[in-house]
């Protein structure tokens, strides 16, 4: 049951959820994450520390990179289900679909050397 309350505690935010939508699509950092949420960087990054623990997201360091992805193949079984539904879900929601739309002008080397 802890399992379960903990990754439908982490799907309860939209940002949350926006980030999971974004992740489908490809690996980013916190600043382009940033950049497409128009939210504060620790902000992103408490939001990417809820999914973590839930099971939803990992991260791999990469130079001065950390690059967050979906973590379907480690997932509980509980994050593994909802990380397949929302594959199909929640395309049609206008926020959603903007900051997808969005995702592949959102560049790290650009955004972080502003």
């Amino acid at each position: 049951m802890k399992e379960f309350i903990k990754v439908m505690k982490a799907l309860s935010d939209a940002n949350r959820v926006k980030i999971v939508k974004l992740l489908q699509h490809r690996t980013m950092c916190v600043c382009e994450l940033q950049a497409l949420l128009g939210i504060a960087q620790p902000t992103v990054s408490k939001h990417l520390k809820i999914l973590e623990e839930a099971g939803l997201v990992q991260f791999k360091k990469n130079g001065l990179w950390v690059n967050y992805y979906l973590d379907v193949e480690n997932s509980t079984l509980y994050a593994s289900t909802l990380l397949t539904h929302l594959r199909s879900w929640l395309e049609e929601d206008s926020a959603v679909a903007e900051a997808i739309r969005n995702a592949p002008y959102a560049n790290r080397e650009e955004i972080c050397n502003r």
